[in-house]
């Protein structure tokens, strides 16, 4: 009888097949709706067909713009840095409200398809939209690098595959629907996305805020005392800065300390993920699919408000993370580790060095002691195993890192596609290109950015939120000055908007290359300022290099002047056709 009772009794899904079953579906319900929205014209793939609801877009934006960085890394880097993490959150967010008020409402009522044909028409040169094409597409590669790096690191773990097999699963997956399905394709499943990834990141949050706290709004939970341990009763920030202390890390919420970042650092930091933000091409294009200036206002609203969602959670769930983390590993038996600790070390996310001997896990402060390395992008990932949370949760967050990374890659690489089929071909190289020829031009396009973004998945030049802040800081010192001077300016002309955005770029991407690939090291540091920031200091040198030539050289053109003002009237309607 006992034996006949226990074979009854179903076992529970391991975490592998769950994962099949989770991200199985959700892969199935993106290559269907980009199949149902799959389009058809030049207008349905670049900007959906100008038809896109407000609430609709706004879902899509969020999730083109939460990508593995907000998904996955974000709340790894505030568990690593704890109180200054936050940068990055108020950076983000405080960039998309910058975006929302000074730029979205004016570009969407000049009626363009891409950023490079603003730039293009409102400085009424060629060479500064071809120079806008190679700013789009240097800034779209450096971003998508980081999209892959997280589409490889959920692969190598729950589907236990190597890091480039995974990332190359994920490429066939974006070539499906962002080559076959355009912004069209892109916007619909974006809004699925949305949908799994916000499900996946706060199911996890809301079970171990209760679990921890008793609170099942983590928000609260993150400022609530724990219920259970030796430390019951007691707040869980104010234990999370002892048990820091005890390590010898930095308090959890200490700001200017030893073993963090500087002041300036962390404004720079801030500063360049804000403008860049405002900035990014794959973001401002998403204004364009709306019916007119008003539509585009309402999709920021809702876009803020989806993406608040995420953001307002992180903080707690990189607390609950550090928390569970520290008090599940540190000086524990080596052979007595749980099994979500060996799977992660067998990808190579976590490396145990027992550097006394004595068989234990030291996780401390001090670099010369501390036997465990764990890689910042596997927090959000990990933290429902270390928690102990059932399989299919697990799973669902595997769901939701995907749809995060896939998302903002899917919309990256329409970016560089347009650039080059609508911005560099059809308006430059081959201006009899009919519609037929370059929707045709742009799904190759397409393919060969999928190729090129599966590459540097593969060989990334950083975690997924240092690469992305790199992209930020790209797009801060390119593109924000030449399209905040162009709907606010009318004295800002063609030389001045090349020479800015020339100048930007190469004094940003040669300062990240030196630091990252050319042996630079922090003492070296232009006033202290990390590579993430030092778009900052570019957007700065871009602002004046363009006021003054501008200031130095013929104004602009009558129509041109009259472009402006037209755009910055409230009057609906594109400003040329």
């Amino acid at each position: 009888m006992t034996a006949i009772t226990a074979s009854s009794e179903p076992s529970p899904l391991s975490i592998l097949t769950w994962t099949y079953i989770t991200v199985g579906l959700s892969f199935a319900l993106y290559i269907g709706v980009a199949i149902w929205s799959r389009a058809g014209t030049t207008s349905s793939f670049y900007v959906a067909g100008r038809g896109v609801h407000p609430v609709a877009n706004g879902m899509a934006t969020a999730a083109d713009w939460m990508s593995a960085a907000s998904f996955i890394s974000m709340a790894g880097l505030i568990s690593f840095m704890g109180y200054q993490g936050g940068f990055y959150l108020m950076g983000w967010t405080g960039g998309y409200v910058l975006l929302a008020l000074l730029l979205a409402p004016y570009l969407r009522k000049f009626g363009r398809y891409t950023v490079p044909e603003f730039v293009g028409d409102r400085y009424d040169s060629q060479l500064a939209r071809v120079v806008a094409v190679f700013c789009a597409i240097f800034v779209s590669f450096t971003y998508v690098a980081g999209q892959m790096r997280g589409v490889g690191v959920v692969f190598s773990r729950f589907l236990e595959v190597p890091v480039d097999v995974g990332v190359m699963i994920g490429v066939g997956l974006v070539f499906v629907y962002a080559v076959l399905g355009g912004m069209r394709g892109i916007t619909y499943t974006q809004v699925a996305q949305y949908v799994v990834l916000i499900v996946a990141f706060m199911i996890p949050a809301v079970a171990i805020s209760e679990k921890l706290t008793g609170h099942w709004i983590p928000q609260i939970g993150f400022g609530a005392s724990l219920v259970e341990g030796p430390n019951a009763g007691r707040y869980l920030l104010e234990t999370l800065d002892a048990v820091q202390r005890d390590l010898g890390f930095p308090e959890y919420t200490a700001a200017w300390v030893e073993g963090k970042k500087s002041m300036v650092d962390v404004f720079a930091i801030t500063l360049a993920l804000m403008v860049g933000t405002a900035g990014l091409p794959h973001v401002i294009v998403r204004f364009y699919t709306v019916r007119n200036a008003a539509a585009a206002r309402w999709s920021a609203v809702w876009a803020l408000l989806f993406i608040g969602i995420l953001y307002s959670t992180a903080p707690a769930v990189a607390s609950f993370a550090r928390m569970n983390l520290i008090q599940t590993v540190d000086g524990r038996e080596y052979n007595e580790v749980p099994e979500w600790f060996n799977s992660w070390e067998r990808t190579g996310l976590i490396e145990f060095d027992d550097k006394n001997g004595d068989g234990k896990i030291a996780f401390v402060g001090d670099a010369d002691k501390n036997e465990l390395k764990v890689d910042r992008d596997i927090i959000v990932l990990a933290n429902p195993e270390i928690a102990g949370l059932p399989n299919w949760v697990i799973a669902l967050v595997a769901a939701g890192g995907l749809a995060a990374a896939l998302s903002t890659a899917a919309g990256l690489l329409l970016v560089i596609s347009s650039s080059i089929s609508h911005d560099l071909l059809k308006s430059f190289l081959w201006k009899d290109l009919d519609d037929k020829q370059e929707l045709m031009a742009a799904r190759i396009a397409a393919a060969f950015a999928v190729v090129v973004a599966g590459y540097f998945g593969i060989n990334p030049p950083g975690y997924v939120a240092q690469v992305v802040a790199f992209a930020f800081g790209l797009a801060a010192a390119s593109f924000f000055p030449v399209l905040v001077l162009g709907v606010f300016d009318k004295r800002t002309n063609r030389q001045g908007a090349i020479a800015g955005m020339l100048i930007g770029i190469f004094f940003t991407g040669g300062y990240i290359v030196y630091f990252k690939f050319f042996g630079g090291v922090e003492s070296e540091w232009l006033w202290g300022i990390s590579p993430e920031g030092i778009g900052s200091i570019g957007m700065l040198i871009n602002f004046v290099v363009t006021l003054v030539v501008s200031r130095i050289t013929p104004p602009p053109p009558q129509h041109v002047v009259d472009l402006v003002d037209e755009m910055r009237l409230p009057r609906e309607g594109p400003v040329a056709s």
